[in-house]
């Protein structure tokens, strides 16, 4: 998570409405808290096509409808044709992160509503299937307090920290529970302090959770440190998919940092991958993890645009990773067609986006949203979309001095209970796709029949033959689609600023 300055400046260039506000907007008028309805598959018509669609005015929030497939030909102002002939990515899945401060807030509320809530989330028969989520490596700016996993110097002092064994492996048990084949992405924000020095060349030692540089002669023990975090989540029960090497490895002002550039990161796979490998561990190693722009506007980061494409040239490095992921902190997402075109062979991850007191509007959010990040960067290969804290109090936090003090959650705990939560743009925006795109679902080709100003889509089939739209019109005023695959026909009107999810079995 980036600091505050940077964060408003993101929000001044992204157009947000600037006013700062110390509460959201209520999420209906009528019942602020009202969860999503209707959302067992057991319900779904074999005949019809699901709906669930959200307006940026919040008049339906992931509201169910069912659709009728075309018994005539029906005018509309543009025709969408499904090839799923052509196919692209494997989606991993969609979620949210559950970060120390995630997990705090969640075991706070009473075990009837906390479950409810998780399964609300993650259950794919009842609930929105959220899928795939990430937490930290040790402290991140959003724990109770810093620490890494082994505070004195060798690796027999390893042990998972008290906020991992109290709060966070209590949360991911309880979600796997629900939802068995959830995914797990861990990133470091920080190495242990013994490990950092203040720069690669004067290597004096670098006592300080923020900033600082990971010392060369430290790389074979950084990588058994990876090693014995996977096997200690093992060894409790969880299985963690995929790492990242660093939180956004260019951003020196976290409360929780470490600054690595693509020239360090390629040098350190060398000795994370064998690692790994010797292990016998199956686990998915992605680069860089930070924003479209390489924080290229920072002096000392002006040789770091392209960050992932320099270590793939090297073959040693480049065999160890899987692909690599991004931030929208800054740059925008044609920074990922340009990696995807120039190595289609390695995947491409979505893993934080945060929203908070900076300017923050659903409406605003959930367009930009849904536009850029979601329909935008799975049309760009992108394999998995995670935003930033699940859960967050209405204090926003618990956060960490120097951290985000202003964000929020993708859903907000009430501190006058610890049971009545609010849900924000950010949960309905992952829901869209979760709800619809199962993980293994392949995208497809759409052919759109004409321009058509403010409508974007993205389709896929699911492992188990369905097929699965998103549709977002961003204009003000409505637009009527025509969908279209094979002999297959129906037609879906769009409110202005508003997006659909779409679920049908193939007829």
């Amino acid at each position: 998570m980036r600091n505050v300055s940077l964060l408003l400046a993101f929000a001044f260039v992204f157009g947000v409405v600037a006013t700062l506000t110390s509460y959201p907007e209520r999420a209906r008028a009528d019942n602020p808290f009202e969860a999503p309805q209707n959302l067992d598959v057991q319900t779904y018509p074999k005949d019809k096509v699901v709906s669930f669609e959200t307006t940026a005015n919040k008049s339906k929030l992931f509201h169910r409808d069912d659709i009728d497939f075309c018994q005539t030909q029906t005018d509309a102002d543009v025709t969408l044709t499904l090839d799923a002939q052509k196919r692209y990515q494997t989606i991993d899945g969609f979620g949210a992160a559950i970060t120390g401060s995630t997990a705090y807030n969640l075991l706070k509320m009473p075990q009837d509503a906390r479950v409810a809530l998780l399964e609300e989330t993650f259950s794919t028969e009842k609930g929105l299937g959220f899928s795939y989520v990430r937490v930290s490596i040790g402290c991140s700016d959003f724990s109770l307090s810093e620490f890494s996993l082994c505070e004195e110097p060798g690796l027999e002092n390893f042990a998972l920290s008290q906020e991992d064994l109290d709060y966070v492996l209590p949360v991911l048990k309880e979600i796997l529970k629900i939802n068995p084949n959830l995914k797990i992405i861990a990133s470091p924000w920080t190495c242990p302090k013994w490990m950092k020095v203040n720069n690669l060349r004067d290597l004096e030692p670098f006592d300080s959770w923020t900033s600082g540089q990971l010392n060369p002669k430290y790389y074979q023990i950084y990588a058994e440190y990876f090693v014995k975090y996977l096997q200690a989540m093992a060894a409790h029960g969880v299985t963690v998919n995929a790492i990242t090497m660093q939180n956004e490895p260019l951003n020196r002002g976290n409360s929780a940092s470490l600054f690595m550039t693509w020239q360090e990161q390629k040098e350190f796979v060398k000795a994370l991958g064998p690692a790994i490998r010797d292990a016998g561990i199956d686990v998915e190693i992605i680069a860089f993890d930070h924003n479209f722009n390489y924080d290229s506007n920072k002096p000392e980061c002006r040789d770091q645009w392209g960050y992932p494409l320099h270590i793939y040239e090297d073959e040693q490095a480049a065999q160890y990773l899987t692909g690599a992921a991004y931030h929208a902190y800054g740059g925008n997402k044609e920074e990922m067609k340009r990696v995807r075109d120039a190595r289609p062979d390695k995947g491409l991850y979505f893993t934080e986006q945060s929203i908070g007191a900076w300017g923050y509007s659903f409406e605003g959010d959930f367009i930009w949203f849904m536009r850029e990040v979601g329909i935008g960067v799975l049309n760009y290969d992108c394999k998995a979309i995670i935003v930033w804290n699940y859960m967050l109090d209405d204090k926003r936090g618990p956060y960490r001095p120097g951290g985000c003090s202003m964000c929020y959650g993708a859903v907000n705990l009430s501190t006058r209970d610890y049971a009545t939560v609010e849900r924000y743009s950010h949960y309905y925006e992952i829901a869209h796709f979760s709800k619809v795109f199962a993980t293994g679902a392949q995208r497809i080709h759409i052919e759109q029949s004409a321009a058509q100003q403010g409508l974007y889509s993205c389709a896929c089939v699911n492992p188990d033959g369905s097929y699965a739209m998103v549709l977002l019109n961003e204009q003000d005023s409505p637009v009527t689609v025509r969908v279209k695959r094979g002999e297959e026909c129906f037609t879906v009107p769009l409110q202005g600023k508003s997006a659909r999810s779409l679920y049908w079995q193939a007829q």
